[in-house]
């Protein structure tokens, strides 16, 4: 065979695929207006630029630590001290090329053919495929638009089997903008502690929480915080997506085969985007604080349009910066899933959405409203007008 049973198992990023043919369609000189990628439209802030150029004019160009340099794995214990309430030291604390690589390098340490990862759904499209990267089995637990796609430790306990190994928890979520209560995770907390399943706690828009404040699991407990890896990024709340810095952090057994990986694949983090990273956490949550009070006013918007649109149904997100609407009604006819719904919106109104599918989800398209309000109104117009017309 020409290539391996691994990568033959995997499917591409739909969320890219969708995005590189909006931008294709662009280079044409088509107006497409895109809610594919999940990426802040707000720049990079200059005092992150600035300390990176610093670096850069200072030499800081050279290989750095594996784990990143001591600096900045000593800056994100503090934040996750002083903001998560958790105690970790710089040992327990990796900086990897984005919490994409930090998740798939968790994956790497844990997994053997066989075992067994809860995925609730709906989920980022990389959780599937990269479990089955590393020869784990997924195991999808549907959550409920009617639950405002909150996934319940009932819910999860039905999946188990004595090949679970780990259980993924994204919070607030990618694509429904859904946020696990506290209640909710102490629950889930204690039922993983007895079962002896790890968890994998993606907290990248721990930022944007619209309602009340973010919880970290690893926080409930020292018996949780053992079985968990808490995994972040710098790319949304510092709109630096293309810096491709983020972190783990977990018990320092657990780092140290994580720093396996990452020395023997990717060597070190970009030496002076860290530099700017530190910038960053020195700025102590003032930029994403202004990003998030922008986002609420998006998404109060793009709910209101939706649910003014006949046979749409939308569950308000309290989190992130997307909206999942149910689109369902409009499976008819020549449409036959979500799919021919999302080509049908990119070529009649000239919108770029994600089909619910991806994300494991029928009947559903994302739509990120990290874009201008311009943008987002002249889109819904756009899409309010192609569905008129069905």
């Amino acid at each position: 065979m020409e290539f391996s049973e691994r990568i033959l198992r995997v499917q591409p990023s739909q969320t890219l695929v969708i995005t590189a043919k909006a931008s294709e369609m662009r280079r044409k000189g088509i107006d497409i207006i895109s809610f594919g990628a999940g990426e802040p439209d707000f720049d990079t802030p200059d005092f992150v630029k600035e300390a990176a150029i610093k670096a850069l004019k200072e030499g800081k160009t050279r290989y750095t630590p594996a784990a990143g340099i001591p600096e900045l794995r000593e800056g994100v214990a503090k934040r996750l001290k002083e903001k998560n309430n958790i105690e970790y030291s710089p040992s327990e604390v990796v900086i990897t090329p984005g919490a994409k690589m930090g998740l798939y390098e968790v994956f790497t340490i844990l997994l053997n053919p066989g075992d067994e990862v809860i995925v609730p759904a709906p989920y980022w499209v990389s959780y599937t495929e990269q479990i089955k990267m590393c020869d784990g089995t997924p195991v999808i637990v549907q959550t409920e638009e009617k639950d405002g796609f909150v996934i319940t430790a009932d819910k999860i306990k039905e999946a188990i089997t004595p090949k679970t190994k780990a259980l993924v928890l994204n919070t607030p979520s990618n694509p429904t903008g859904a946020v696990i209560p506290k209640e909710e995770l102490e629950k889930i907390a204690k039922l993983c502690v007895e079962n002896n399943i790890l968890i994998v706690s993606d907290e990248c828009y721990e930022e944007f929480c619209y309602d009340g404040e973010h919880t970290s699991i690893a926080s409930l407990s020292p018996e949780v915080r053992e079985i968990t890896f808490t995994v972040n990024a710098f790319s949304k709340s510092y709109s630096m997506t293309g810096w491709r810095l983020g972190w783990v952090a977990a018990p320092e057994k657990y780092i140290k085969k994580i720093l396996i990986v990452q020395s023997q694949t990717i060597s070190n983090p970009t030496s002076f985007a860290q530099y700017g990273a530190l910038a960053a956490l020195e700025d102590k949550g003032k930029f994403p604080a202004m990003m998030k009070e922008e986002f609420r006013k998006r998404r109060d918007y793009v709910v209101e349009q939706f649910l003014s649109i006949p046979g749409i149904t939308c569950s308000v997100p309290r989190g992130a910066f997307y909206v999942f609407p149910n689109i369902s009604a409009y499976i008819k006819g020549d449409i036959k899933n979500d799919i021919d719904f999302t080509t049908y919106l990119l070529e009649e109104a000239k919108v770029a959405v994600v089909p619910g599918s991806a994300f494991g989800k029928e009947g559903y398209i994302r739509l990120s409203y990290a874009t201008s309000m311009d943008n987002i109104k002249e889109g819904m117009d756009r899409i309010k007008k192609a569905l008129q017309k069905l």
